[in-house]
């Protein structure tokens, strides 16, 4: 039986490919103010990537003077690279942690001393929100990291995980526009959200929130979120609402993708066509618990190979867990899993469900999984040792069952997030 490994793996790398910094940057990136500074804040799992782009575009290219360029990339551990000029905070991700906080300070003080004159270049990836972590006044640190976590394990998809981040924070929903506001504002972003919402990515710091306090606490409400009564006091206070369409500190900001999922899911059905395949595009903005999304896309595979037809089948998006046993894992291990219990026995089928930031859940750290890879010789694996999926799948243990498959897929930080690429591929019989 063909091993489809190296494709499945060729076709991720592809649309990890699409959105690099290296890649789609410097052509965005602004002419530089004639006598005042380029001031960089940058933020998320690309963000320092973006920011060695962006010295390498000013600093060698233009040949821009050193002493007017500064900034601050704050980034997940693990995600750094070196830079000259701007800044590298290492930050905690998907709960902030001290590292986060302190970035998002200094990133708050280093945006309020802009001047006119000035160009505010803010760059964002996913991972911005949980990096920049700035409490509302009333809210501390330990109360906003436990909120976090607690809409991390509720299903919530990630656009109600960001309506309550961002009335509950110093720097999102437009507030870093409104510290920045006597600057230029040009906001250059790597979407990681589903249908590319400009004030969902890192939760919009630089442009107008149409969610509302009500909003945020509808969610708190849907998802019985346990929340300290200091929480609850800021999501009633009005004071406490972010910035909206209309507001003055948005008259000099403007906002620009720069890398989308779409753009990189075109990249993975490009290989895959290339590879003999027909397509099916499911789409790259879709969502859902990840067990059910599973379901659904292990029937397409059924059919295909009923149908003795040769198909890829291929989605973006972004997936979540309902956490309710004591595992590890993410949406796309728990994915494949899903698809392992499905499909356990059927031939000719081969799987690969990854995060394209090269971190599928996990502790926060640089060697977490990006997701997995199941063919037969998992379903061959699976059998001689006595594994159990729907087990693994109760437990939302992915992490363990495929470490013992030896099927997870580890990247290491790929520097970029577009959210997860997944491919199925059917051989015909």
């Amino acid at each position: 039986m063909t091993d489809r490994r190296p494709l499945l793996r060729a076709i991720f790398d592809a649309a990890v490919a699409a959105a690099h910094p290296d890649v789609v940057l410097s052509a965005h990136l602004p002419s530089p103010p004639k006598k005042g500074r380029v001031i960089c804040l940058a933020a998320g799992k690309g963000a320092a990537a973006m920011a060695a782009a962006t010295e390498r575009h000013y600093l060698d290219n233009l040949g821009f003077e050193p002493q007017r360029l500064c900034g601050i990339a704050t980034t997940r551990h693990g995600h750094g690279v070196p830079t000259r000029k701007i800044r590298v905070v290492e930050a905690g991700h998907p709960v902030p942690d001290e590292a986060g906080l302190n970035g998002a300070e200094d990133s708050l003080r280093l945006a309020a001393s802009a001047e006119a004159g000035d160009l505010l270049l803010v760059l964002l990836s996913g991972g911005g929100s949980a990096n920049w972590i700035a409490p509302i006044e009333g809210v501390s640190f330990a109360q906003k990291q436990q909120v976090t976590r607690a809409l991390l394990r509720s299903g919530a998809p990630i656009g109600e995980i960001n309506t309550v981040r961002k009335h509950l924070s110093r720097i999102k929903g437009g507030r870093l526009a409104r510290a920045g506001e006597r600057a230029e504002i040009v906001t250059l972003a790597i979407s990681d959200v589903p249908r590319d919402d400009p004030s969902a990515i890192a939760s919009g710091p630089t442009v107008p929130d149409p969610t509302t306090l009500a909003d945020a606490r509808a969610i708190v409400a849907k998802y019985d979120l346990a929340v300290d009564d200091a929480v609850q006091r800021v999501l009633e206070d009005g004071k406490n609402e972010s910035c909206k369409p209309g507001d003055a500190v948005f008259a000099h900001a403007r906002f620009e993708l720069i890398a989308r999922p779409r753009q990189s899911l075109d990249a993975a059905v490009r290989l895959a066509r290339e590879a003999g395949y027909d397509i099916i595009d499911l789409g790259a903005d879709l969502e859902g618990e990840a067990r059910d999304v599973a379901a659904e896309h292990a029937q397409h595979a059924l059919q295909a190979r009923e149908q003795d037809k040769r198909v890829a089948i291929l989605s973006g998006g972004e997936l979540t867990v309902t956490v309710r046993g004591q595992g590890r894992g993410g949406p796309n291990q728990e994915y494949a899993l899903a698809l392992a219990s499905l499909l356990n026995a059927t031939p000719g089928i081969s799987a690969l469900a990854a995060d394209t930031d090269g971190a599928d859940g996990g502790a926060g750290g640089a060697t977490d999984p990006a997701g997995a890879i199941i063919d037969h010789t998992t379903f061959a694996r699976m059998k001689s040792l006595g594994l159990d999926a729907s087990a693994y799948l109760a437990n939302n243990d992915a992490s363990a069952f495929f470490a013992a498959t030896g099927d997870l897929l580890l990247t290491g930080p790929t520097l970029t997030n577009v959210n997860d690429i997944r491919v199925i591929l059917v051989d015909s019989k």
